[in-house]
């Protein structure tokens, strides 16, 4: 069993005694029962030509799946958790100029699952615990050995919380804390026989700040934002950049600022515009953009 299965064996272990001992409790009967939301969007676009084909054109396939889960409890006086859960994933398939077919490309890949348990002390701010997994479901960098939940980043915070504003599904909330993060990465090792994976594990800690935002426009059009600020204070491999000229990036401030607005055309039908802006010096000197607009069909689980 590897570092990062035990790692989150354990992790869950304990989410699951905390959930039965909660629920063990006397809990008064305006606490009991769920929050939930669970919604599902598929978007697909394609285009094709045959061989006799003139004009140059390409045709091409694509589809990307979402869903995004929510839970919340308050489990007593004093103790409330909610539970995210967003996953994304989506290929593209292209034509070559003789019309035939190239493998699918990711063009979409993401498991993001936080938990965030909040003190009740009917105070301005309020103690808080957090648990967040960030992974994905393909790592295709290297074509010849692809790999599955690599990297992974596993965060532990704690600190203070305040909900500036709750009124039904709206929400603004912002907390800040400490945190420890261990990313998990399977590194492709190239020998002159074959293709081998070595596991490895990188820790650092420092300070967090996020926060959410969820906001109803309008009856049909629902606007959702999460900005994470973290700020490392030690990191395990700082050693190994040591004299290099990186090797003080690593405590550079970590952005990650995701935005999404979801429209609703009808029951089914619903167009999604998500952008992302990434800022990690350790991995670009310049901030990633992404931005992904889409229509599709949506089935509100729950």
């Amino acid at each position: 069993m590897t570092t990062l299965t035990r790692a989150l064996v354990g992790v869950f272990g304990i989410m699951i005694l905390a959930g039965g001992f909660a629920s063990a409790q006397d809990i008064d009967t305006a606490h009991v029962g769920w929050k939930k939301s669970l919604v599902v969007d598929v978007t697909t676009t394609q285009t094709a030509y045959s061989d006799s084909w003139e004009g140059g054109e390409s045709g091409a396939f694509s589809w990307v799946g979402n869903l995004n889960g929510a839970a919340e409890r308050k489990l007593n006086d004093w103790f409330h958790l909610r539970s995210t859960l967003k996953l994304s994933f989506g290929q593209t398939v292209t034509q070559n100029e003789d019309k035939s077919w190239n493998h699918p490309k990711k063009s979409t890949d993401l498991i993001d699952f936080e938990n965030v348990g909040r003190f009740l002390l009917d105070a301005y701010v309020d103690p808080y615990v957090a648990f967040r997994v960030e992974s994905q479901f393909l790592n295709s960098s290297f074509a010849a050995k692809k790999r599955n939940f690599t990297p992974t980043k596993l965060t532990e915070s704690a600190g203070v919380t305040h909900r500036f504003y709750e009124k039904e599904n709206d929400l603004i909330t912002s907390r800040l804390g400490l945190a420890l993060r261990q990313i998990f990465k399977r590194q492709v090792i190239i020998d002159s026989v074959l293709l081998t994976t070595e596991d490895s594990t990188l820790t650092d800690g420092g300070i967090e700040s996020v926060t959410d935002v969820s906001l109803t426009l309008n009856h049909n059009m629902q606007y959702t934002g999460k900005l994470t600020l973290y700020k490392a204070f030690f990191f395990s491999g700082k050693d190994d950049v040591q004299g290099t000229p990186f090797e003080d990036d690593w405590k550079a401030v970590d952005v990650n600022w995701e935005n999404i607005i979801a429209a609703s055309l009808s029951k089914i039908i619903t167009v999604n515009f998500y952008t992302q802006l990434l800022y990690d010096k350790e991995v670009s000197k310049k901030g990633r953009f992404k931005e992904t607009l889409g229509i599709g069909f949506v089935f509100k689980m729950i």
